[in-house]
């Protein structure tokens, strides 16, 4: 996926999951294709699947071989994805083995996720603040989905000088107004996106923030793309406002 056909994209989904590997859900890419048809979505973001990466369902999940296969599989298939109506952009979802070194030229940003009672990240492997030195090298934002005290520790000690995307305005980072009470959304280098966010969020941190750091997100497979798209398209807000929310940060984000 080159620049020039991101940037000739004029509504992009932020947050999308796909994958083939992992069965829970319709997530593949033609189910994808099959849920925004007839509306104006022409790009979108993509990481794989929770279940693609690690047992989200086990707490005391050791990595292994086998999960660093699937986890290079899940990543790598997101790189195979063409579509003349729909143009991919593909994050790469990282986990406790830190493998930058798979990460691929086409690959546009980092996935970080974890929820409350699943694994962790062992932030004190000398690899991980490695894995962060090369991020930050390549200049690639993270979506970060983790638990408010690493969320805290992440934006302010570890990713410093990173562009960090808190997804659902905060809602699984444990919540929208805990980020506005510790002052997360002031940072120059935290943005969000809209995917599963209540309407009252999107119009307060619009009238607090502004509109330039939020971008328009469906979280698929569950949320709905055209359902999502509908909600940021009912906000009273300037055609301005609207452009930039439904793709121009997202496209400033990656090449400004």
């Amino acid at each position: 996926m080159t620049q020039e056909e991101i940037m000739a994209c004029t509504v992009i989904d932020s947050h999308a999951h796909c994958g083939i590997q992992d069965r829970s859900f319709p997530q593949s890419f033609e189910d994808y294709l099959a849920r925004i048809r007839g509306s104006e979505i022409d790009g979108v973001v993509m990481f794989p699947p929770v279940m693609e990466i690690y047992d989200r369902y086990d707490p005391d999940f050791e990595d292994h071989r086998e999960w660093q296969g699937r986890r290079r599989r899940a990543n790598d298939y997101l790189l195979t994805l063409q579509h003349q109506d729909l143009k991919v952009i593909p994050y790469f979802f990282i986990w406790n083995d830190f493998a930058v070194a798979d990460l691929k030229a086409r690959h546009r940003g980092i996935k970080w996720h974890r929820h409350p009672e699943e694994p962790v990240y062992h932030y004190g492997d000398p690899r991980c603040l490695k894995a962060i030195d090369e991020i930050r090298k390549r200049k690639m934002p993270i979506l970060l989905e983790e638990g408010l005290t690493n969320t805290l520790r992440f934006i302010r000690e570890l990713a410093v000088g990173i562009r960090v995307i808190i997804p659902h305005l905060g809602g699984l980072n444990g919540g929208y107004g805990a980020i506005l009470r510790h002052g997360l959304w002031e940072e120059p280098n935290v943005w969000a996106d809209t995917a599963l966010a209540s309407t009252y969020e999107i119009k307060d941190y619009i009238r607090r923030y502004g509109h330039d750091r939020l971008m328009f997100g469906s979280d698929f497979p569950f949320g709905d793309p055209k359902t999502e798209l509908l909600k940021i398209k009912g906000l009273q807000m300037s055609s301005e406002e609207q452009e930039a929310i439904l793709g121009g940060n997202l496209k400033r984000l990656l090449f400004g």
